[in-house]
């Protein structure tokens, strides 16, 4: 589900975040290198983006950009392709431009390839994690707010599958839900009835193995979510489904325990931790100015 990672990128609103983490961090103005720089035409600089931690590299679309916002003629160039493991002082990229706007677009540009090479590295892991299995890591919607595009695309190049990108997307009848309607039934029946010719794909959240059993004698369901089950009790509802819809776990599923819940058959995972918790990766801008005095 999802888009392919570079039609992620390809949307009006990722522009606009990068507009307000630059105004969000200029403000007013660069007053440091404003003043540094006061009185002199801005000459060239270069710089180096290199890894201080191994790690999945992603976000140099966005980092290029970051600085394209800044000054037309600052320029990254990617010297490894997006999605590449690099180890521990790998040179990831070369900025060549105004000395004043590198300095200004360094921070944000940093914070947006750090934020996205976190997420698609933990994302690696996971998917490493369950090699051999059959099962597919997806992301959920636990993103960090506004970084929707950025957080799915993060996982994407990390080797994930997109689940939906938005409540407008796909049926997803949860817990609430089914409260609300007064029952799984019900719950299913409504949507079928409301959005019988969207086309929209639906999935339905379990919390028991009797609510397995109730959405298997639902029509118009494609897929089961195992919601918390222990991996035994997923193994179960895998034997119960036999087949007849596909099949996810979800609910607190670790890098420890990921390859217990793949081996019970299960057809996805989907892991809420690849956005809400990935660490940054650590990467730094070592610039080379040219002395003014």
């Amino acid at each position: 589900m999802g888009a392919h990672p570079e039609e992620l990128l390809r949307d009006a609103s990722v522009l606009r975040l990068v507009q307000i983490a630059l105004q969000e961090d200029i403000g007013t103005g660069d007053v440091t290198t404003e003043a540094l720089f006061l009185g002199y035409d801005p000459p060239l600089g270069h710089g180096r983006i290199v890894a201080k931690e191994a790690g999945v590299i992603c976000g140099l679309p966005i980092a290029a950009l970051v600085f394209r916002e800044v000054h037309p003629e600052a320029v990254l160039q990617p010297l490894v392709p997006e999605g590449v493991w690099v180890e521990v002082g790998t040179v990831v990229a070369e900025v060549l431009g105004p000395a004043p706007a590198l300095l200004t677009a360094e921070r944000t540009a940093l914070n947006f390839l750090q934020r996205m090479s976190g997420v698609a590295t933990l994302t690696r892991r996971f998917v490493e994690a369950v090699a051999g299995t059959g099962a597919v890591i997806t992301d959920t919607r636990k993103t960090l707010p506004g970084w929707r595009r950025l957080d799915k695309y993060a996982t994407a190049i990390g080797g994930a599958q997109n689940h939906r990108l938005g409540l407008y997307d796909m049926v997803l009848v949860k817990d609430n839900h089914i409260a609300a309607a007064g029952g799984i039934r019900p719950a299913i029946e409504r949507c079928r009835r409301e959005l019988g010719e969207s086309g929209l794909r639906i999935e339905v959240e379990t919390r028991s193995l009797a609510d397995v059993e109730e959405v298997l004698q639902c029509e118009g369901v494609h897929r089961v979510m195992f919601d918390n089950f222990p991996p035994d009790q997923v193994r179960r509802a895998v034997e119960l489904v036999a087949g007849r819809l596909e099949t996810e776990a979800s609910g607190r599923i670790t890098l420890e325990t990921v390859r217990q819940y793949a081996e019970t058959g299960v057809q996805f995972i989907s892991v809420g931790a690849l956005t809400h918790s990935a660490p940054a990766l650590d990467l730094s801008l070592e610039l080379i100015l040219p002395r003014l005095l």
